[in-house]
């Protein structure tokens, strides 16, 4: 049980990650770096209301319009992607990890997306002018300047939209079918996760179901905290790095 848990969560959370961390730095560059102010203003203000809106809403959104609406992208999937097994699909209800794995991703947008922005908004003006007029272009200014500068702070800001993941409780378990199996297609209903599984079965558990629910968190917990303590050894390396080459 515990390694279908744990596959679950993982899978589910490297889905969001996938879609959440390109979409949202991408989201964080055009608002710091090419909106107009008042544009850039209303999308971050856009940003701030998601980051609002309570788990429950964002359970009933994709229970009722996200999950009945995913069968094209799932045919699509299936008909080019299902060769390899990870995508096959068998014309279920779209209750899946893939699907949770997009929720996740619109659920965590914000946090990475405004954690990013503050941290592209750091980068030395100096340093971006120096290099417009050398003739660079504005993407090479991002490309060369921005990003290097901002990396560590992006990747906290991922660290802290996958601890959102992993621990997301009530919109996984209005989305997921779960079973206690491990199916190779991330179209089709199985898995769970551990913060879900918890939520669900914890008040109808016996005593020897409740130890091991409790177990099941402890393992949730040193999940959390092996990857806060990588992505803190990946920062401190990359700046131990930069001081170097400084």
């Amino acid at each position: 049980g515990i390694a279908v848990l744990a596959y679950g969560t993982i899978v589910s959370s490297i889905i969001a990650m996938a879609i959440a961390v390109p979409v949202s730095v991408g989201i964080a560059l055009f608002i710091t770096h090419y909106a107009p102010r008042k544009l850039g203003g209303l999308i971050g203000y856009v940003i701030d209301l998601l980051a609002a809106v309570p788990s429950i809403v964002y359970g009933l959104w994709g229970a009722l319009v996200l999950v009945p609406n995913l069968d094209g992208l799932y045919g699509w999937l299936d008909q080019y992607l299902g060769w390899t097994g990870i995508f096959e699909w068998n014309g279920g209800a779209g209750r899946s990890l893939f699907t949770v794995g997009i929720l996740l991703a619109i659920m965590i947008l914000p946090i990475i997306t405004n954690v990013s922005r503050e941290v592209f908004r750091q980068v030395p003006r100096m340093h971006e002018e120096a290099a417009l007029a050398l003739g660079a272009t504005r993407w090479e200014v991002i490309r060369m300047s921005v990003l290097p500068f901002g990396r560590s702070g992006v990747i906290s800001a991922s660290m802290l939209g996958l601890g959102r993941a992993l621990g997301e409780t009530m919109a996984v378990a209005m989305v997921l079918s779960p079973t206690f199996d491990i199916t190779p297609s991330l179209l089709d209903p199985g898995g769970g996760t551990f913060a879900q599984n918890i939520a669900s079965k914890f008040n109808e558990a016996t005593q020897m179901g409740r130890d091991a629910l409790i177990a099941s968190g402890l393992v949730l917990f040193v999940i959390t905290l092996l990857v806060n303590g990588g992505a803190r050894m990946i920062i401190a390396r990359r700046k131990e790095y930069s001081g170097a080459n400084a």
